[in-house]
């Protein structure tokens, strides 16, 4: 039976017979809820793939944990390969060498140059050793004699050794460049043997020094310019006596001297270094600043320092100055006693009446040269003495102080007094 197709609605458009069929549009798709904070309604966790997301989760937790873990395994394998792969030789070692701690140097500079030289087999092989060792930070700057081919250890034992310890040496105010001797025959050593026993150590097997003849000669025969004496000394020096003629130039203090080296290289070192350290105490400028020369303030200082303790130097260096200006003789036992080799308070009238340069009851001024080494107190003295009207001093009291006095009567009475005292 015919079907009646119905009849068109209100604004539809009459079909056509025989014509296709337009597709209808697809619904439109639902958007998927917002994950944001601002959800209302965030997903359960007990949603279907809830369980999904926390697997996933532990597992990169896991591996994370296992190259971490890895990564602190594989350090400590590298540690413990480069602890146990660092080269070192056995025992105490052999021969002789000399090595050089520069100041500042750290324990690794250290280790480095013992390195270098042979001593031992790699920088690593004596930090490694020095490892919890405090005293290895105490070490000071200077020469060491050491060995080729020791251990770490050994090596860190041996320059902690105070006998490891070669080339120091100390220069005290008042010692002179010669050997000396005191009334009661006693010898002290001079600048030129402290010198030579610093220049002491092994070498190839054999203890070698240079002696003090061969530095000696060195002093006599070379060019002071050559030898490192300042400028400023150059013309006195050259004026002088041979063999005196660097007295005074070496200041008191602490000196580090290379062993192996000629008698000229050590004393070109040692004048330079003192050269350094006269500049320091402003004896150059303090000398043009008060009208007289450098060399003439170094004499000086050298009177004062042979003549006076500490606290008496500055009115000492007045004495000395109010007699040269007055144009009177120093009458100073210690300048007459001085080419003598002599050490004593006093003079004899034998000796008071050798005739000389440094006889200084018989000839006016200043020495040629100085008469030892000054040292910073003395030269500070001479650069600023006291105020006073003095002319004489005596030691007057068992500690060195002494009495001053303006008249030669207040100086009898406190020569007097000395004698009382028995401070000679």
């Amino acid at each position: 039976m015919p079907v009646t197709p119905p009849a068109p609605g209100p604004g539809s458009a009459p079909r056509v017979p025989g014509a296709a069929r337009r597709p209808e549009p697809p619904a439109a798709r639902p958007e998927p809820p917002s994950e944001s904070a601002e959800d209302p309604d965030p997903e359960p966790d007990d949603a279907p793939d809830a369980e999904p997301r926390r697997r996933r989760g532990r597992t990169l937790v896991l591996v994370l944990a296992v190259l971490l873990l890895g990564g602190v395994a594989a350090g400590g394998v590298y540690s413990f390969v480069i602890w146990f792969s660092v080269p070192d030789f056995e025992g105490p070692g052999t021969g002789d060498v000399v090595i050089e701690v520069e100041d500042g140097d750290s324990t690794r500079q250290i280790g480095v140059e013992l390195a270098q030289q042979g001593v031992v087999a790699a920088p690593e092989s004596f930090t490694r050793a020095a490892e919890g060792e405090e005293r290895i930070r105490a070490v000071q700057p200077g020469f060491y004699q050491m060995r080729r081919q020791m251990s770490g250890a050994a090596a860190v034992e041996m320059m902690l050794d105070p006998d490891s310890r070669v080339g120091e040496l100390d220069i005290r105010g008042g010692v002179q460049l010669d050997d000396t001797r005191a009334p009661d025959g006693t010898v002290a050593p001079g600048v030129l043997t402290l010198i030579s026993q610093a220049t002491c150590a092994r070498l190839d097997g054999e203890e070698r020094c240079v002696s003090a003849d061969e530095l000696r000669t060195a002093m006599t025969d070379t060019d002071p310019a050559e030898l490192g004496v300042p400028e400023w000394a150059l013309e006195s020096v050259g004026a002088a006596e041979p063999r005196r003629r660097l007295e005074g130039l070496l200041v008191p203090g602490r000196y580090d001297v290379a062993p192996g080296e000629t008698a000229v290289d050590v004393l070109r070192g040692l004048l330079t270094t003192s050269a350094r350290r006269l500049e320091a105490t402003g004896l150059v400028a303090g000398a043009q600043s008060i009208g007289t020369s450098p060399y003439e303030l170094l004499t000086i200082a050298s009177l004062v320092e042979k003549e006076a303790i500490n606290p008496d130097m500055p009115r000492v260096a007045r004495v000395i100055y109010n007699r040269l200006g007055a144009g009177r003789r120093l009458e100073l036992d210690s300048m007459v006693n001085y080419p003598l080799d002599l050490q004593a308070l006093r003079t004899t009238a034998a000796d008071r009446a050798r005739p000389g340069p440094y006889n200084s009851y018989a000839v006016a001024g200043l020495p040629p040269t100085p008469i030892a080494a000054p040292g910073r107190e003395a030269i500070a003295a001479a650069l600023e003495p006291a105020q006073g009207p003095w002319l004489y001093f005596v030691r007057c009291r068992t500690d060195g102080t002494s009495c001053f006095a303006e008249t030669l009567e207040e100086h009898n009475a406190n020569v007097r007094e000395a004698r009382q005292n028995g401070a000679f």
